[in-house]
């Protein structure tokens, strides 16, 4: 079986990948020339634990390849993936301009039936629209071919996408065709084989599922952060109340970590499409706009937290260990590191900076305004106070010993509640939190 991925971003490289190591024969298809050079000598644009190797293992056996050339790779193919970029737009609505010129140039360059997949994160209705894109095309080349649209959204998280992919929790399809149906029941077989649910629908379903589920659980992380702010205010401890709720399997322990709020390229862009999709049919979506009200506000509480300690912030020196929105990701997009900077460079201090994989893109976003330090402890030097903005595992159980020798001052901001209070009171910091007391 032959498919064309079109994007070799997130979502298309891992897909693309994922399906050739299960032996698919699968082409990669992206406009930039040189990414896809780069990708042929295992030169990846994106870090992703473990893709590299799996990139580079089904490259030389063949089943994975990669071209600028949609005209001839899509020959053969059973299904093309349209796995490239939906930007928002100012109003927070998708860009589809990428998506839909993918499906027109698949109309203008297909021999043969074939499934149109989405599988980039796509409105309500955007597969009507490639349909329309691809009969449009073909019409213009006086064509009968037939073919199908489906929707098949994609639930990867960054730095466990592999295992998102080859384990999945459910697979989502929306079909419009009984032979559509059947071409990706062939192609989904092989994750189907230790029971992963594979659950076929309709396609506007199958395409609201996937903004109904990072909405959810961004709902869950900013509940818990507006508890945990509460919980600062009445002296309550979040980590025993989310070990509390979190033991309640109607609620269960997953996303309900309070923090600095979320990031990453679709947790805020989801929330923002799914309420403008809601507007433009004319229903307001109150909850989400509350979750997102409170995201932002999030993202700016590490920032009142020290000043509120260190007073008049010009000419202070803060360091930051973690940039990337999360863990085992380089991806800096709506992180709130980036809301923290800014901030603090207003505020006229000197920002010192460590992330393990994300100091290229940040240098790339940030260029020169603050530090860039390639040792965690390195990035300490005279500074005057030390923020945790992502829960990368080297942090866990640093030597504090080293961390007071550089610091000013024994000063740690926890953006993550990585520490315990008591500890570091023990060590003798000043040791502030999110939702849990402040310790002296």
């Amino acid at each position: 079986m032959k498919i064309a991925v079109v994007g070799t971003g997130y979502v298309g490289l891992v897909t693309g990948t994922c399906f050739a190591e299960v032996g698919i024969n699968v082409v990669c298809i992206d406009i930039d020339q040189k990414k896809i050079e780069n990708l042929k000598q295992g030169i990846l644009p994106i870090y992703e634990p473990g893709l590299d190797e799996m990139v580079k293992r089904n490259f030389d056996k063949g089943r994975l390849q990669f071209s600028t050339d949609l005209q001839s790779s899509i020959q053969g193919c059973e299904a093309a993936f349209i796995a490239v970029g939906t930007p928002p737009e100012e109003d927070g609505s998708a860009d589809l301009k990428y998506v839909l010129g993918v499906a027109n140039d698949i109309g203008k360059y297909m021999t043969d039936y074939l499934v149109v997949v989405t599988k980039s994160t796509v409105p309500v209705g955007t597969a009507q629209k490639v349909k329309k894109a691809v009969s449009e095309a073909l019409a213009l080349r006086n064509s009968n071919l037939s073919f199908d649209v489906a929707s098949n959204p994609e639930f990867l998280k960054e730095g466990a996408a592999i295992d998102d992919f080859m384990k999945p929790d459910r697979i989502v399809i929306g079909v419009e065709s009984d032979k559509s149906e059947e071409v990706l029941q062939r192609l989904y077989k092989p994750f189907l084989l230790n029971g992963h649910p594979c659950i076929f629908m309709d396609i506007p379903s199958a395409e609201m599922t996937k903004y109904a589920a990072n909405s959810m659980l961004a709902t869950k992380i900013s509940f818990m952060n507006d508890i945990a702010n509460l919980c600062e205010l009445m002296g309550a401890d979040v980590n025993m109340v989310r070990k509390g709720i979190g033991s309640d399997t109607r609620i269960g322990h997953k996303f309900i970590y309070p923090g600095i709020g979320y990031g990453g390229s679709c947790f805020p862009k989801d929330v923002k499409a799914l309420i403008k999709t809601a507007n433009e049919n004319g229903y307001d979506m109150k909850v989400l706009k509350a979750v997102e009200d409170v995201n932002d506000g999030q993202k700016h509480v590490m920032f009142t937290k020290l000043k509120r300690y260190l007073g008049d912030l010009n000419g202070k020196t803060i360091t930051l260990w973690g940039l990337s929105f999360k863990p085992k990701t380089d991806d800096m997009r709506e992180a709130p590191s980036l809301v923290l900077i800014d901030q603090l460079l207003k505020a006229g201090a000197k920002v010192l900076a460590y992330d393990p994989v994300a100091m290229h893109e940040a240098q790339r976003i940030l260029g020169d305004r603050i530090t860039y330090f390639d040792d965690q402890y390195a990035a300490l030097s005279h500074s005057d106070a030390l923020v945790i903005v992502t829960e990368w595992p080297e942090f866990r159980s640093p030597d504090f010993d080293k961390i007071s020798a550089s610091l000013n001052n024994k000063v740690i901001f926890d953006g993550r509640n990585i520490y315990e209070p008591q500890e570091m009171k023990a060590l003798g910091y000043h040791y502030e939190c999110i939702g849990r007391e402040i310790v002296n």
